[in-house]
């Protein structure tokens, strides 16, 4: 017989902001189009709960150059959620290494702002790169919608009597 605290992984909605550019795959999650509050990347039912935002290596730089008060905006709000993370498509050794063209931020502003969040509370994962970033989501989303509904099935548990 089936435990009926299992919910697999293909019975789990993510729901993916309609800004978002480049989604990722989020496989074997269903996937749908909403507008998300913050971040990129929620669960169905749990958009106040959960929020993932996605950057890539050039989208992150310009958060913490010309992007920076926007983004400040976005960490403070990703703050009051129970399940966050911002996952970058890149590694710590490309923050600090600044082989980057394009941009005038500095790899020490890089390392610097990125330390700065991460002490505000803030989860940053630097993924190394896109297909990485993408099985990361997908488990933070999915394992964050298990804990709910075991959560739930336990409070229905114990409001029975069982």
């Amino acid at each position: 017989m089936k435990n009926p605290r299992d919910l697999k992984p293909e019975h789990v909605t993510a729901l993916i902001d309609t800004r978002e550019q480049l989604p990722w795959t989020l496989e074997p999650l269903k996937r749908e189009r909403a507008t998300l509050a913050t971040g990129d990347y929620s669960v169905k039912g749990l958009e106040r709960f959960v929020s993932i935002e996605r950057k890539s290596l050039s989208d992150y730089l310009g958060c913490i150059g010309q992007g920076r008060d926007r983004f400040e905006a976005e960490m403070q709000r990703i703050l009051a959620y129970e399940t966050k993370a911002v996952i970058i498509e890149a590694s710590w050794q490309q923050l600090q290494n600044g082989d980057w063209r394009r941009s005038r931020v500095t790899p020490q502003a890089v390392v610097g702002s990125t330390l700065g969040w991460i002490a505000r509370g803030v989860p940053i994962i630097l993924a190394g790169d896109r297909f990485e970033a993408d099985k990361f989501a997908t488990k933070i989303l999915y394992f964050a919608a298990r804990r709910r509904y075991r959560e739930s099935l336990d409070f229905l548990d114990s409001a029975v009597g069982e």
